[in-house]
């Protein structure tokens, strides 16, 4: 992997540097450092979908270990009962599956329960924490400010006697949600304010989905995470960046209860989070968007879940490339979706086959072609990859070509079908329009050519060169197939930067999906849920889970062409 930074919405980069997290792994290698041996983990909390911020810290802590020839942890920071469910410990480990990752231990903060309840007796006994009966309000109004040190809680003092008394209590149900933390005693008048006495545990009255009711007491993420890397034997405990504050504070709880302060001991890092342009990545916000059905669902296809990335064609490989390209950077920085766009556009240019398919139809009648003929014209599946081979299109007299295909007053230099000029039609003759059908309102409803027979498959006997060529798809053999044109989800760079009065769903984008009921040529009727096709001169297309055998859907992944970026300079 390497920082890279994008100068063009192409997808392009630049100011290629090394990666820190791997020159760091690099230097414990070389002093020794862990006995030579590398331990990552990503560490989910299971309350919700994985979005692409997530696929990058996936291929972020998965890759390092894998190049080192380490190991990676899978393990749920399940400690929030109220907001967990097996649902997403089921969906992020098959995301994980599916971007091609395997972890060496699945784990559970709430295997370590009883571990960090002992822990947790062991500061209260050090002197280092103490059971406060302060509200969570209350304990706000008197942290202060990092000029200015907090309020002492006045159950601060209390003796250890009595705070493990009430500890233990609080274990055993004895008193209502909320009415007393555990909190650890640092410093209040320390700058950051994460040490000023922070709360450890919490009272939770709420059955846990793999501890069932034995626990009413739950820690809270920063006493877990660094004692659940310790258990696990972590050696490098990546995080984004918003983490770093909160450094001193997973240090200082592993100073409390390590035995041998020379020995083993995790380290944090921090990199970078990713900040994906025309989109949101907040877990609140895109709760919002599905609950208020501004989408369809978590796999909505417009959401930047791994799952909705994946109903809309994306692959693994496009999502890992596009990991690799944006690197590991020290700073945020938003990123470019056009860049992840490039990415599914490079990986399916070499493996989607070619097929024909019309949007938007308007009939073209071959007047000069035989009535009841058809024949079966070869085509080209992947020109990218020989070994897709070829397969046959049937072609009639009366075919679907797309409106947009011709012009009745064309301006100069249009190359496409006019009256009197000539195409080609991909695969198949050369024709030239000769007349036109309207209805009553002057809608063109049928295209008159005709057909050269001698410039079949590409043939010019006479050397005369045509300079457009179209798709088409026959009109008696075609299926009528529904397609969904997804689009970007908001119509600003930015819509957590919203101005002030205003909402991220203000800058929803109305055309983020316009479904079209479109013609395609029939060697698509056998298409499976998720295979994946490049629609010739219009984009990459995936087959939707809703598709049957009797009503395929297929989603646009991806146009061919970067059309939005030149659509906003219009």
């Amino acid at each position: 992997m390497a920082e890279r930074e994008l100068s063009e919405v192409t997808g392009t980069e630049t100011n290629e540097t090394s990666n820190f997290l791997e020159d760091i792994i690099k230097e414990d290698i070389a002093q020794g450092k862990y006995g030579g041996r590398v331990h990552t983990r990503f560490p989910p909390e299971p309350n919700g979908y994985l979005h692409i911020g997530h696929a990058k810290s996936i291929c972020l802590n998965f890759g390092l270990a894998k190049k080192f020839n380490g190991k990676c942890n899978l393990r749920f920071d399940d400690t929030n009962p109220v907001k967990e469910d097996v649902e997403y410990v089921e969906a992020i480990k098959e995301d994980i599956k599916w971007l091609g990752f395997q972890w060496d231990g699945e784990y559970y903060a709430s295997d370590y329960f009883d571990q960090l309840y002992e822990w947790a007796k062991l500061l209260i006994k050090k002197g280092k924490a103490y059971v406060c009966d302060l509200s969570a309000e209350e304990v706000s109004a008197m942290r202060g400010t990092p000029s200015i040190p907090a309020t002492p809680s006045p159950y601060r003092n209390r003796t250890v006697e009595e705070n493990l008394d009430l500890f233990k209590r609080m274990k055993q149900g004895e008193f209502p949600e909320g009415s007393r933390t555990l909190r650890a005693k640092i410093d209040l008048a320390s700058p950051n304010m994460h040490m000023r006495d922070p709360v450890m545990y919490r009272i939770i009255h709420a059955p846990h989905h793999r501890t069932g009711n034995k626990w009413c007491i739950y820690p809270m993420y920063d006493f877990a995470h660094g004692q659940s890397d310790y258990i696990e034997g972590i050696t490098h405990s990546i995080c984004t960046l918003e983490f770093e504050v909160h450094r001193p504070l997973y240090d200082w709880f592993l100073d409390q209860i390590l035995d041998d302060p020379n020995g083993y001991r995790p380290r944090q890092y921090e990199f970078a989070r990713l900040n994906l342009s025309y989109t949101v990545m907040s877990k609140r916000k895109l709760l919002e968007l599905v609950q208020g059905n501004y989408v369809s669902g978590w796999d909505d296809p417009r959401m930047p879940t791994i799952c909705g990335l994946r109903r809309r064609g994306y692959t693994p490989e496009s999502i890992r490339m596009f990991a690799d390209k944006v690197g590991v950077a020290r700073r945020d920085n938003l990123i470019d979706v056009a860049l992840l766009e490039y990415c599914i556009r490079e990986d399916l240019n070499k493996r989607a086959p070619r097929v024909m398919c019309v949007l938007d139809p308007v009939k073209l009648i071959i007047d000069n072609y035989p009535d009841n003929q058809t024949e079966e014209l070869e085509a080209i599946n992947n020109p990218e990859d020989p070994a897709q081979g070829t397969r046959k299109i049937p072609f009639s007299k009366e075919l679907y070509i797309e409106r947009s295909d011709f012009m009745e007053n064309p301006p100069k230099n249009y190359f496409r079908l006019s009256p009197g000029q000539e195409v080609r039609l991909r695969y198949a003759y050369i024709v030239r329009c000769t007349h036109v059908e309207k209805d009553a309102q002057g809608n063109v409803i049928a295209i008159h050519c005709t057909y050269d027979p001698q410039t079949r498959g590409g043939n010019t006997p006479d050397g005369r060169k045509v300079k457009g060529t179209i798709h088409w798809v026959s009109s008696p053999h075609a299926i009528q197939v529904e397609t969904r044109l997804y689009d970007r989800l908001f119509t600003v760079p930015e819509p957590d930067n919203v101005e002030e009065g205003k909402s991220f769903l203000d800058y929803l984008n109305p055309n983020s999906l316009v479904v079209v009921q479109a013609f395609a040529e029939p060697s698509l009727r056998n298409a499976h849920v998720e295979e994946k096709f490049q629609f010739e001169r219009l984009g990459y297309f995936c087959v939707d889970k809703d598709s049957t055998p009797e009503h395929i859907i297929f989603n646009r992944t991806v146009t061919l062409k970067d059309s939005w970026a030149k659509q906003n300079k219009n």
